[in-house]
């Protein structure tokens, strides 16, 4: 092979690396080349000729095949359940789909009858059309529910126990010595990822401690270091982590996993760290790195790390550790997977509008895997890979490289999970190799979220296992050069004059990265460094002082005056009125594009300063920093969104009549008020004067004082970006000197509110008087608060849904119009949810909203914090809490607060708080619980965790809310994706950021021309 001897080594690890690292490999493997996949042969292969190695690899695989042929065709060979409906969930997406969820959600279901039921309501319209197997067990399983369920459960037991070797550390003990009979070596995964409290994340380290315990006792004589190797999820060992807060996160991740290091190093155990999600991808390898730096494991224990090709950066982390290790002079173990949150990790990415950070074809994949194999023997006298892959192809490019580096068999080893791949398994052992079987381990609910992911990947079009297992592809194309079935993707198109009519939300900023926190921090320091400024009035264009200075202070730290404002006087608020009427026939007069256009470079200006108005927020509006980006974010897409909204509403024919011609065109309404919260200090501000600005109105803004100074900033913006004098105004000031004297104004048109159910019912009173001199009706729009319920039923993910529950209920510390106040929880899940989310609640950060990690943050002023603080005194006579956390002493911080046993009908069930404050209430039925949802003023925002198609197909009948959530968080609308309002006593039925908002502000006409002469028609 190239001259190379088996066993070794020809070269020194890292001179190959010059010459590998010529071209990085997202250039190798990326879309940005000029041809189909230009260079599709990594520079660290031509050291041999290529028709050697390709022929070595297609050998190397012919021999593993015709071995796996030997042996029993691996998941379709029988025809049981199982094989049955993998068959079918192969040949019909939808049934697949349905089968997946059903598979899912079965653990919680307790009774037989709710077996059935969810059983019938998932798979009953496909079972007619697939298979009369299924549809006659249907049948039968309605006729005697007990029995059939037992069966059922039984069966998808039997699929569970296919992949997960056993509940504890015997019945992996039992694998462990069958493996070892077989020539395999074993790692085991305890079952049981995301945890929500510190009880969780205790019993998860009390588990790995025991795992550790029981094997190393039992372990036969003779055994090897490392032979005892246990996988860990760093989501389990604590609730407290945050990426966006690496520092915090790393100190409490360290408290669980040093104790499972010192027990693996007293009994000769190897630790693999595993990978998650891509969320916690620096996390783990920080976490590595830093723990095995610490004094304590520098010399032990043995210790290895997950890495994920189908990561486009997953060079660049693996060049990275090469490095650590030689700085360390420390060996390590590295498993090199494909990875198994792909539809995750894509899907996320394109809801959030970040780059995608998978590669988006599985030959990418593929290809990637084999440039980090040889990446991986190329140094493997400071890493010992193992290649974890069921991919005959790469296995054997793996086996073909090592021999071209004279790398013997035993210096390296090959993976594949437990219940899969037997078949190669086997004929790599026959062929002399390492082979280590991952093994979970763990109890049913968990063993089923592990089932669903290994279904997916069972049933996958692109899977190999598949292909292989049902002969779908024949040898040669299953050893086919991945390289070569890359192909280029489609030049993108040009821009084009429709480009500018399309909207597309602008990102959030990802805290985990260190450059963005690094910005950010930056942008805070800013901030804390320009106190002091002072802040005029806007009218007309003019700076005016107004009666004097009011200081604006940072809720965190009160006696931190950040800087100060103009208080607007009722003579100003009539200047404004006057300066606002006399720009709006010209600026109503301005080309609609120019207006659009203005809206648009609003929006650029505030994505170049958004750390800077992000960090604004954190200091005056105590936003934590994630809420406060996300505020910029919306303020930009209501900026895009109604510009592009505005280019729609051309004139236009209504309909196509012979000898008539009907136009409908919009006109503005005139002058309007703006009067904004401080809870979104931009968002909203923009929002509600932008969309009046883009239909040609002017108007005069009116912010909350306790955030002024981010409404002076969204000001400069308006006018950098060219806004005339007199169009936008601004006018800070006390609600009671000057915003009553603007809502009666005879020369205000419309008026646009958020804010509190007292204020806005007023405002819609007043509005309704026509005084003298008034020419039209004044039209408001109303935005109001809620009473938002979220209701939790029998078969709900908790998982998932107390993580949501409780970022809806204390996110900005509950002082959102949409958060979680309810908690509607029913009988049957009633303590099990409870318990957990109240000890979830204790892990929820609070604090200075300018640390990264904080979730909890002060309320937004004194008069806040004594009200809230009063409703809670109140509440414990009529209810019981639950928990109350800490909160520190300084700044106007409210301590998060649980009620439970709370009455249907009580204060703190149907009053607003507008604080972290929760009201749980239990419900003995379904309808029970969408009857107490229901009966509340509000209409707001309201939401159920179920997986039952039938509540949440009741749901969106009978539940009253304008924005309705299923199976997530009730908070966090987007504009367009979302559009937010509610109805009722929450507001006139208007939603933001939708389609129809902007109509608010327009007066609808309509021409009518008869268009007939003497007989004829134009």
């Amino acid at each position: 092979m190239g001259g190379a001897k088996r066993g070794s080594l020809t070269h020194p690890a890292l001179a190959a690396r010059v010459v590998y690292q010529a071209r990085p490999l997202s250039q190798q493997i990326g879309h940005a080349l000029s041809g189909p996949f230009a260079l599709t042969r990594f520079l660290g292969h031509l050291e041999m000729p290529m028709m050697s190695l390709d022929a070595t690899i297609k050998a190397q695989g012919e021999r593993l095949f015709a071995r796996m042929c030997q042996q029993p065709r691996g998941f379709f060979s029988k025809r049981g359940i199982y094989d049955r409906l993998m068959e079918w969930s192969m040949r019909d997406p939808a049934f697949k789909t349905q089968l997946f969820r059903f598979v899912d959600v079965l653990p919680s279901l307790n009774s037989g009858a709710e077996i059935v039921r969810h059983l019938r309501e998932y798979l009953d319209a496909q079972a007619r059309v697939l298979h009369p197997w299924l549809a006659s067990g249907l049948r039968t399983a309605s006729v005697a529910p007990a029995l059939s369920a037992w069966l059922i459960k039984e069966q998808m037991g039997t699929m569970a126990r296919r992949f997960v070797a056993g509940k504890d550390a015997s019945d992996l003990l039992r694998r462990y010595r069958s493996n070892l009979r077989d020539g395999m070596t074993t790692t085991v995964d305890l079952l049981g990822e995301a945890v929500v409290s510190e009880a969780e994340a205790e019993a998860f380290l009390a588990r790995n401690l025991e795992m550790l315990e029981t094997l190393s006792k039992a372990f036969p004589e003779g055994s090897k270091p490392g032979d005892l190797n246990l996988s860990v999820k760093i989501s389990a060992l604590s609730p407290e982590i945050d990426p966006q807060d690496p520092e915090r996160s790393l100190e409490a991740l360290k408290i669980r996993l040093r104790p499972i290091l010192r027990r693996a190093a007293a009994s000769g155990a190897f630790i693999n760290f595993d990978m998650e999600s891509y969320r916690l991808k620096d996390l783990t390898l920080a976490l590595f790195k830093s723990v095995l730096e610490e004094p304590e494991f520098r010399s032990g224990p043995a210790a290895g790390i997950a890495l994920q090709a189908y990561l486009r950066d997953c060079e660049a982390d693996l060049l990275d550790l090469i490095r650590w290790t030689r700085e360390q002079e420390r060996k390590i173990g590295v498993r090199l997977v494909k990875g198994a949150y792909w539809d995750y990790e894509s899907i996320t990415a394109r809801q959030k509008h970040w780059p995608v950070p998978v590669w988006e074809s599985k030959p990418e994949s593929d290809a990637c895997f084999e440039a980090l194999s040889l990446l991986l023997l190329e140094n493997i006298d400071t890493v010992e890979p193992a290649f974890a892959s069921h991919n005959v192809r790469s296995v054997a490019h793996a086996i073909a490289q090592a021999e071209r580096l004279g790398i013997a068999p035993g210096a390296y080893e090959f993976q594949a999970l437990y219940g899969m791949a037997d078949d190669l398994k086997r004929a790599l052992i026959e062929e002399g190799f390492r082979v280590r079987e991952y093994c979970p381990v763990g109890e049913l609910l968990p063993g089923m979220a592990y089932l669903v992911r290994r279904l997916l990947e069972n049933t996958s079009n692109e899977g190999f296992l598949r292909a292989w297992d049902r002969g779908e592809a024949e040898i040669d194309e299953l050893l086919r050069d991945p390289r070569d079935r890359l192909v280029q993707p489609p030049p993108r198109p040009t821009s084009s004059p429709s480009a500018r009519d399309r909207f597309i939300n602008a990102p959030n900023t990802d805290f985990t990265r260190p450059e963005a926190r690094m910005r950010f921090r930056k942008a805070l320091a800013a901030i804390d460094s320009g106190r002091g400024k002072h802040h005029p009035l806007v009218i007309g264009g003019q700076r005016r002082p107004g009666s004097g200075a009011v200081p604006s202070a940072n809720p965190a730290r009160p006696k931190e005056i950040l800087g100060t404002w103009s208080r607007a006087t009722p003579a100003d608020a009539e200047a404004a009125v006057k300066a606002a009427r006399l720009a709006q026939p010209t600026w109503e007069a301005t080309p609609q594009e120019d207006r659009s256009a203005i809206l648009e470079r609003a929006a650029s200006l505030m994505e170049e300063k958004r750390f800077e108005l992000a960090a604004l927020e954190v200091r005056e509006a105590g936003k934590p920093w994630g809420e406060a980006d996300a505020d910029v974010s919306e303020a930009i897409d209501f900026c895009r969104f109604y510009a592009t909204q505005m280019r729609r509403r051309v004139p236009a024919l209504t309909q196509n009549t012979p000898g008539e011609w009907n136009l409908q065109l919009y006109k503005p309404r005139g002058v309007g008020v703006v009067i904004a919260p401080w809870n979104f200090p931009l968002a909203i501000l923009c929002g509600m004067s932008v969309a009046p600005l883009v239909a040609g109105n002017t108007v005069i803004m009116k912010p909350a004082e306790q955030t002024s100074l981010v409404a002076a900033a969204f000001m400069e913006i308006l006018e950098a970006a060219g806004v005339p004098a007199g169009v936008a105004n601004l006018l800070t000031g006390m609600g009671e000197e000057v915003g009553a004297l603007l809502v009666e104004h005879p020369q205000v048109d419309f008026i646009a509110f958020t804010g509190s159910r007292a204020v806005g019912t007023q405002i819609w009173e007043k509005a309704g008087r026509t005084l003298p001199g008034q020419a039209s009706l004044k039209k408001v729009v109303c935005e109001m608060g809620g009473k938002n319920p979220l209701i939790i039923d029998d078969s709900a993910d908790l998982d998932e849904a107390i993580p949501a529950a409780l970022h809806s209920a204390f996110g900005y510390s509950g002082q959102k119009c949409s958060a979680l106040s309810r908690l509607i929880v029913l009988d049957g899940i009633y303590d099990r949810f409870v318990s957990r989310f109240v000890a979830g609640a204790a892990s929820v950060p609070v604090g200075d909203p300018g640390e990264p990690g904080t979730v909890i943050s002060p309320v937004i002023d004194e008069e806040a914090q004594l009200r809230i603080l009063s409703v809670i005194e109140r509440g414990k006579k009529e209810a019981q809490i639950l928990f109350q956390g800490e909160a520190p002493a300084a700044g106007y911080f409210v301590p998060p607060t649980i009620f439970g046993n709370v009455k249907p009908g009580s204060f703190l069930e149907r009053e607003e708080i507008f604080g972290p404050v929760v009201a749980v209430i239990r419900a003995a039925t379904l309808t029970e619980a969408f009857a107490i949802a229901n009966d509340t003023p509000y209409a707001l925002t309201a939401g159920v965790f179920s997986r039952t198609p039938s509540t949440l197909e009741r749901a969106r009948r009978e539940i009253l809310a304008g924005n309705l959530y299923l199976n997530r968080g009730i908070t966090g609308a987007l504009v367009e994706r979302q559009p937010f309002g509610g109805f009722k006593m929450s507001g006139g039925g208007t939603q933001a950021g939708g389609q129809g908002y902007l109509d608010n502000f327009l007066i609808p006409r309509v021409i009518t021309e008869n268009i007939v002469r003497r007989g004829f028609a134009e």
